[in-house]
Formats: C-alpha cells, structure tokens, sequence
C-alpha cells in the first residue's frame, strides 16, 4: 500500500507539472501568452505590442540604448547568476554549462514565477544587480521611477513594483534555497509586509500558476477549475480565453 501511495503522489506530481517549461527560451514562449491580455512592462508600465514597447506610453526616456530601449524582453527579477553562482555547474563554466549540465539549475531557470515582461535598456542596466532601497531620485528614465545605481550594483524598483519583486525573491529563495544576504532578505521581508498584493499579482499568480502546477505561496494557491486546457510547453498556438 504505501508504494502504491508514493507512485499515485509521484504520477500527480508528473502531470501537475506536464505543461511547465523545461527550458528558458520554452518559458519565455509561454510567457508572451500568459501575458497577452495585459500587455504592459513590470517595472514600468508601458504598453507593447509584440516585441516592440510603446515608449510614450509610459513617458519613459531613453537613458543610452535606444533600439534595446524599444524591445521587449523576459527579465529574470532573480537574476541568472543569483540562482547559479554558487552552484558547482557555473563555476566551471559559468550559465551555459549550468542550463546544460544542472536540473535544478535549468527549472529555475525557467520557472514563470521568476520572469516579467521589461523594457530591454532597464533590463540591461539592472543586469544582476539585487534590487533594494537608493537614495537617488529616480530620473534616469524619464516619468518611469526605476533607479539604477551602477556604483552600488543595486537597482530600486518603482513603489508599484516593490511588493511584488519581493514576493518573487522570497518565492525563488524558498523554492531553490537561494542564499540570500541578511540584508536583501530583511529588505524582501519588507516590502512584502508594506506593499500588499495587488490584484494584478493575483491575476499573475494564477495564469503562471496553473502552467507552474503550483502558486507562489507569498501571494496564494492556485484555482485548478480556473486553469485552461493550456498546451504543452513551446507550443506558441493562440488559445481562446
């Protein structure tokens, strides 16, 4: 009876996660779908259309990269290198031998939660950069209130944004066992009890959940009755709904 109880756990476990991406680009695939019916940038909040952002949208100004400042990219809001430094794969050759080599490493790679649709230059600027509390005012872009500190290797999310990032952190941490800096953690600890979850959150947490198999816990569960019949992971066919 138990073995037939851990294979029962083990086959729902399997098709829970049947249409979770195994791989980055089969994630960010899913991910223009997830997000079509509410098509603006994460930190932002632009409009796109496609790969392309409407800049004036936002009222953002480009700070140096204009035709990477037009384009819309999936952005890791824990970064790459935050989830594989430490790891034995990136050492001895940095992320591409950890998507090639590492399971745990690719899964987090590619899990929804972790990913936002952003403007290319700010996803640029950030680059692996944690994000935390700046003194600066925020005018490097224009009317959008992202801060990046290139001194400080920091980045300071807009308020909006704020609550949301951290609850991704602390998800991505949780869920991989990420190390994070008592500093970081303190500061994700929070915004997560300032910034309540927006509905937004709630919407998100439900379309990338019922792909995922499972919610991010910071946010809540997810409704399985709600999810569509989404198609296995890289098939980038339009479904109604």
């Amino acid at each position: 009876m138990p073995r037939l109880i851990a294979l029962f756990c083990l086959l729902y476990a399997v098709s829970v996660h049947a249409d979770a991406p195994q791989n980055f680009a089969a994630a960010k695939k899913i991910a223009w779908r997830l997000y079509a019916e509410r098509p603006n940038t994460f930190y932002c909040g632009c409009a796109y259309n496609g790969k392309q952002v409407d800049l004036a949208s936002c009222g953002y100004k480009v700070r140096k990269q204009q035709r990477r400042a037009q384009r819309l990219e999936w952005e890791h809001v824990v970064p790459a290198w935050v989830i594989g430094h430490q790891r034995q794969c990136w050492q001895q050759g940095g992320r591409r031998n950890c998507t090639r080599s590492d399971p745990q490493f690719k899964a987090a790679e590619a899990d929804l939660h972790n990913l936002v649709p952003s403007i290319g230059e700010v996803n640029g600027d950030r680059s692996n950069y944690a994000l935390g509390m700046l003194g600066d005012k925020p005018r490097q872009y224009g009317a959008c209130p992202m801060v990046v500190n290139f001194k400080q290797k920091t980045a300071m999310p807009p308020e909006q944004a704020r609550g949301a990032s951290a609850r991704i952190y602390l998800y991505m941490a949780d869920h991989y066992k990420l190390r994070l800096s008592k500093l970081d953690r303190r500061t994700y600890e929070a915004w997560n009890r300032q910034y309540p979850i927006s509905e937004w959150e709630r919407w998100r947490n439900q379309k990338v959940g019922c792909v995922m198999g499972h919610g991010n816990p910071y946010i809540g569960a997810v409704d399985q009755g709600r999810c569509p019949a989404l198609r296995r992971a890289g098939d980038t066919r339009r479904t109604s709904g």
